[in-house]
């Protein structure tokens, strides 16, 4: 072994020594959010249960977002989207992985799409089922 390469491993070993032990993968103890849901089963397509969630910043959650009434749905939340880190997107039982926020979630039909994400920036952030939002299709996320 050359004298360069024990050197770069002992610095390795070092690196990897020094690494602390409690570190943890937030994305694995997340907790399940409420339903957000959009219309509903009776016919009532403006309803919105669930309609203002509170988050803590720092930990990893789902928000299941469901469609239930008979309206193209247009899911806005940009500044939300832009104050979390996206770990993947699930559309039946799909997984959707990238880089950056989406600009928006849009339902054609009834169903749902969840979104697993660790909250970053504490805040008051709205969001609106665009075109809807004079029927009551707004809320808020909130994280503190």
């Amino acid at each position: 072994m050359t004298r360069m390469f024990r050197t770069a491993a002992l610095g390795l070993a070092g690196l990897l020594a020094a690494a602390p032990a409690s570190a943890l993968d937030l994305t694995k103890k997340r907790e399940n959010l409420p339903d957000l849901v959009l219309g509903d089963d009776q016919g009532n397509d403006f309803v919105v249960e669930n309609k203002d969630i509170t988050l803590e910043s720092g930990k990893a959650y789902r928000l299941r977002i469901v469609a239930k009434g008979r309206q193209e749905y247009k899911f806005y939340a940009p500044e939300f989207f832009r104050y979390i880190w996206f770990n993947q997107i699930v559309i039946e039982h799909k997984e959707i992985h990238g880089g950056g926020p989406p600009d928006h979630l849009e339902f054609d039909d009834p169903g749902e799409i969840a979104i697993e994400f660790v909250a970053i920036k504490p805040g008051t952030y709205s969001w609106a089922a665009r075109g809807l939002e004079s029927k009551g299709m707004t809320g808020t996320l909130t994280v503190k």
